[in-house]
């Protein structure tokens, strides 16, 4: 079992699939204790890969397990403002009649929209290379003793990972309302 108290996918994936082997091989040779032990690291596999994965998604910014809170890219607040005021003129077109404040309303939706998908594209590919490269140079500065050097790394992956699984929360909750839309029709 690792010892690292980091939560990351990786680990839990490693911490599982040792905990399977040790529960196998305790199957084979009639051990219960192997087999408890076992059970036992896939269970903490289980909450690490929950705790891998918890964010708290607030409007404009996420924060992680990790302690980390990160800054979503402009494009997604502005994006979704936007989208919020052209539903406003839609919905005021409808019911006035406007047919010219109800069109302006619907495109600024779907720029909304567009410019919303943007900053989670941003975001999600920034996440992701701050979190390579808060592994790799942890790791070099690991390997060479600075310990400086490692601690601002493991910042620089932190942040990438809440930036990167806030970016997850937003993408998914949008697809889960647009299957949930698209079911009701």
């Amino acid at each position: 079992m690792s010892t690292n108290d980091n939560t990351s996918t990786l680990k839990s994936v490693i911490d599982s699939t040792t905990g399977a082997i040790q529960d196998a091989i305790g199957s084979i040779t009639g051990s219960t204790s192997d087999q408890a032990q076992g059970q036992a690291k896939q269970n903490k596999a289980d909450a690490e890969y929950d705790a891998s994965h918890a964010t708290a998604k607030l409007p404009g910014f996420t924060a992680s397990s990790s302690g980390a809170v990160t800054k979503d890219d402009p494009n997604r607040t502005a994006g979704s403002y936007n989208q919020t005021a052209g539903s406003a003129k839609e919905f005021i077109g409808g019911l006035t009649g406007s047919e010219s404040l109800k069109a302006s309303g619907r495109q600024q939706n779907q720029e909304g929209q567009q410019q919303e998908a943007k900053g989670q594209v941003n975001d999600y590919v920034g996440g992701i290379s701050d979190r390579v490269t808060g592994t790799l140079g942890g790791a070099v500065a690991g390997i060479t003793g600075n310990k400086a050097a490692e601690a601002d790394y493991q910042k620089q992956h932190d942040a990438g990972k809440t930036t990167q699984r806030g970016a997850e929360a937003d993408i998914v909750k949008k697809a889960d309302a647009e299957s949930t839309a698209a079911s009701r029709q």
